[in-house]
């Protein structure tokens, strides 16, 4: 069979998992460093308070009485636990042992640092190294005889074919940001701890210097790094929701058997960190979508299309089409037109607990196509609809030096954020001509 599992790795002692696929051997090397229960790697890493922090990056929380005898009525149901994103710190329940490697792939200038970097997991710090099968499969690597014994010891996958999310403790990324995005596609559930070291193009979302790499490493492990959890939108592409006839609403209020879940198919269900794009596509006519919001319809899209994109996706397609850069701590989603056919058109944020959903419009000309980070495009059509909120499994991103300096670093060094050449002080005798001749 084609698609059966063929993850490859270094025998782990004890028997394996019932339910899961374990790897099988590639190589002599690397026994014995696995897990002693039987591969099964649970989630050895959480976010812990630092004990400092002098100023709650989300402010205050509301009081709740308003003058002598005004107060919010009281809900039971709502619990909201906001922890101070300053003093999110990773900690290790247990000491990490495998460690994912994502390589940018058909750039040459990257072989050395990734053979170095899994030569110091494997030999110095003991650790199981994951690999995509492609990588290791790299012809460069292939004929690389001292590289050989290490490659032996590498567990292989292949995305889309073999799950690795409950076999990884960290993550570490070599390449630009999109390395970091294709991470996030790998782990649809929990996400481990991301390390990205900036090797690409524009790395905004790699922080770290592959210099100084070991320093780096030997600190994560150690714990108490500074770590950014970047929410992500959980999105589901719905098949025939909408009845092909076509039903009155009222007030702005989708029909009951509108929103019921139960009468589409659920297509497509992805974890998305960046933004999903609705566009027109190949067609020459006007996008034209419908947008509702907790099951109310608040505009008609007629341009180009819409992003709907998070605080991390605010300085990709978003800031292009014009929306405002959101720290990726902010909860918020943001939806944005591309080229929208109106002067008063204005990007918009929204809480981000809202659902929103996106339709083809009754009367638009022709479908619409939606991709989630720039993959998995597929056709829109009438009765089908998007469906998006915020996801409960953000990317924890560890932090170079702390979640707010390495924001404003990557838009000073990346987007050349208010880059201005400075204006020059008055000289002091024209200071005085002035006063004289205008005073």
């Amino acid at each position: 069979d084609p698609r059966a599992p063929s993850v490859s790795c270094p025998s782990q002692p004890g028997p394996p998992s019932t339910g899961s696929t374990r790897p099988s051997h590639q190589g002599d090397g690397g026994k014995g460093r696995g897990r002693s229960d039987g591969g099964m790697v649970t989630n050895s890493c959480s976010v812990g308070p630092s004990g400092g922090g002098s100023h709650f990056l989300h402010g205050p929380y509301p009081a709740t009485h308003f003058g002598p005898k005004a107060c919010i009525l009281p809900n039971p149901t709502s619990v909201m636990h906001i922890q101070d994103p300053a003093s999110q710190r990773l900690t290790w329940n247990k000491p990490p042992v495998n460690v994912l490697v994502i390589r940018k792939i058909r750039d040459e200038s990257l072989v050395e640092p990734f053979k170095e970097l899994c030569r110091f997991l494997v030999e110095e710090k003991q650790m199981m190294v994951y690999v995509e099968r492609r990588v290791a499969d790299d012809a460069t690597l292939s004929k690389d005889e001292a590289f050989g014994s290490i490659r032996n010891q590498l567990c292989t996958f292949r995305e889309g074919y073999d799950d690795i999310s409950d076999c990884i403790d960290l993550i570490i990324c070599l390449g630009g940001d999109g390395t970091l995005l294709y991470a996030s596609s790998l782990f649809q559930g929990s996400v481990p701890p991301v390390m990205a070291f900036h090797l690409g193009s524009l790395g905004f979302l790699t922080p770290f210097k592959f210099e100084s790499y070991k320093t780096e490493v030997d600190k994560v492990f150690e714990g108490n790094a500074a770590i950014t959890l970047r929410s992500r939108l959980k999105v589901k592409v719905v098949k025939d929701l909408l009845q092909r006839e076509q039903q009155h609403e009222h007030n702005g209020l989708l029909p009951h058997g509108h929103t019921n879940s139960e009468a589409g198919k659920v297509t497509l269900q992805l974890q998305v960190l960046n933004e999903v794009v609705v566009d027109r596509g190949p067609s020459s006519y006007l996008s034209n979508v419908d947008l509702y919001l907790n099951g109310r319809l608040i505009t008609s899209v007629q341009g180009d299309g819409v992003i709907v994109s998070t605080p991390t996706g605010s300085t990709a397609y978003a800031a292009a089409a014009g929306a405002s850069m959101i720290h990726p701590n902010v909860p918020a989603i943001m939806v944005t037109p591309i080229c929208p056919h109106s002067l008063s058109f204005r990007p918009i944020v929204v809480p981000a607990g809202v659902e929103l959903m996106i339709t083809l419009s009754p009367d638009a000309r022709n479908t619409a196509w939606v991709s989630f980070d720039g993959r998995k495009r597929q056709e829109i059509q009438h009765g089908d609809c998007i469906k998006i909120t915020t996801s409960c499994y953000p990317v924890p991103s560890i932090c170079c030096h702390d979640l707010v300096y390495d924001w404003f670093e990557s838009l000073a060094q990346c987007l050349h954020w208010n880059v201005r050449k400075r204006q020059a002080r008055l000289d002091g005798r024209i200071n005085l001509l002035y006063y004289v001749m205008f005073m």
